[in-house]
């Protein structure tokens, strides 16, 4: 033991008969005096800061007014367990005390957790209601409408119960159907997995496999305490009963048990026989009720065709004599085939009186000929005529303007003494600064032309600035004192 005064008073020389230990030692003489003093321990308190690792182990916090104590469970105990902890909850947990020297802390290493009441439990389930019903999955637009007459049923349940043959006996009573039986656990560990596995595997059926898909589903059990029932308010289950394609009936329990799967459902029956009765009907009922309605269709076709006879026979009595309307009709028909005949004869002779007054009043080809070929004679004299005008006076214009381009040709200057000078690739030679000293130019005269070579540069001569022009005559006559150019 270890004396405080000892401590305090550094000048002691007590204080060197004191061992001297390690922190590994020290924890672990305290980790030997917890585990060996607390070595089993029951510890009720709230569940707080709930973790789950992906080691599989679980971490949370357990506390109430006073203290406050971390609590462990390992991974192979934790896959156990019936119940998962939640925060919140209030739970009464078994276990042993130890220490966790690497953070100087003590810990509780749980081995079984169990709701510290049924009140505890209900507020659980409540809690767990209200955050599902917030989701939709309890909305009743989502439920579906069971079928008539199923052809295939799935059931869900212990095949070992007496729920399977409560069900299966009903089925056979009102009506016999094909059943599929997926078995489950009902209650205890990995039964609500197991009920969530089966309702998922019943959808997952393909029409086309040898095991049919079922048409309607039954989840079965029968009752006991809310514990016993606790699978059936899972939260994988709830989710897999809402998010089923196949029409669902709940049937767990007593008629007064309630379980989270019954809101998910489509359909909630009091108990299991209660859901054979509610997937089928009765056979004999359904065959009573098809001979009743033959009967009834069957008179009521008798009774519509008696009504249908007498009303034929009412209005064929205001009917007419067909007979005699067709004689009527056949005397009238040989009447107007007479009086179609002399028409077409009298008509004929009227159009005939008419087209030779016609006829008659038309005059001979001969002189009508005689008078148009009179008019397209002189027609043609005086297109002629003025033709021949046409041409003599272009004519004349085109020998006017053929002296007139004449007295503009060069070659009339060339006459008059000029040169055109040209240079060696036959371009018009216009200034002196086109060509230079050397250069060969040729000379065209009047009379053929001639070479010639440039001997000095020349100088281009002022120019000189042009006269101003005379005022051009208005429009109008033309100037009378222009002669003739020819």
């Amino acid at each position: 033991m270890i004396d405080d005064t000892s401590i305090s008073n550094p000048g002691n020389s007590a204080e060197h008969n004191l061992p001297v230990y390690g922190v590994g030692e020290v924890s672990q003489a305290l980790k030997m005096t917890v585990e060996q003093t607390f070595s089993r321990v029951r510890v009720r308190g709230e569940v707080s800061g709930f973790k789950r690792a992906a080691s599989g182990h679980m971490y949370f916090t357990l506390k109430d007014d006073a203290a406050v104590i971390d609590g462990v469970c390992w991974r192979g105990t934790a896959a156990k367990m019936r119940m998962q902890p939640e925060d919140g909850m209030e739970v009464i947990v078994t276990g042993r005390l130890t220490t966790y020297p690497a953070r100087s802390k003590y810990q509780l290493v749980v081995e079984s957790f169990e709701l510290a009441g049924e009140g505890a439990l209900l507020k659980l389930l409540e809690d767990r209601r209200r955050q599902l019903a917030a989701e939709g999955l309890f909305d009743a637009e989502r439920k579906r409408d069971l079928p008539f007459l199923p052809g295939v049923i799935g059931v869900v349940t212990s095949p070992t119960g007496s729920v399977i043959r409560d069900i299966l006996h009903r089925l056979a009573d009102r009506f016999p159907s094909h059943v599929l039986v997926w078995p489950v656990l009902v209650q205890g560990d990995n039964a609500a997995e197991q009920i969530a596995a089966a309702i998922e595997g019943f959808n997952g059926l393909d029409e086309g496999r040898d095991t049919p898909r079922p048409d309607l589903l039954i989840v079965a059990r029968g009752g006991g305490s809310l514990e016993d029932l606790w699978a059936f308010n899972e939260e994988v289950v709830v989710r897999a009963a809402a998010t089923s394609e196949i029409p669902l009936i709940s049937a767990v329990g007593h008629e007064t048990d309630t379980t989270l799967i019954d809101f998910a459902a489509d359909r909630r029956a009091p108990t299991p026989t209660a859901a054979a009765e509610m997937a089928v009907p009765v056979r004999h009922e359904l065959l009573a009720q098809i001979v009743d309605d033959g009967a009834r269709l069957s008179a009521a076709a008798h009774r519509r065709l008696d009504e249908g006879r007498l009303r034929l026979e009412g209005l064929s009595r205001g009917l007419p004599d067909l007979g005699r309307m067709v004689d009527e009709r056949a005397q009238r028909l040989d009447d107007w085939s007479e009086r179609l005949g002399n028409a077409l004869e009298l008509g004929i002779k009227a159009k005939g009186q008419e087209l030779a007054a016609t006829v008659a009043g038309l005059r001979k080809p001969t002189h009508q000929v005689a008078q148009a070929e009179s008019r397209l004679e002189a027609e043609t004299r005086a297109l002629q005529r003025a033709m021949s005008d046409r041409i003599k006076d272009g004519r004349g214009r085109l020998d006017n303007v053929s002296a007139l381009l004449e007295s503009y040709s060069y070659q009339r200057v060339l006459d008059r003494g000029f040169a055109l000078v040209t240079d060696a690739e036959g371009k018009t030679v216009a200034s002196v600064t086109s060509v230079g000293a050397g250069d060969d130019v040729s000379l065209r005269l009047a009379d053929g032309s001639v070479g010639a070579r440039i001997t000095g540069d020349g100088e281009a001569p002022k120019q000189k600035p042009k006269p101003k022009s005379k005022p051009k005559p208005k429009s109008g006559k033309g100037d009378e004192r222009q002669g003739n150019l020819l």
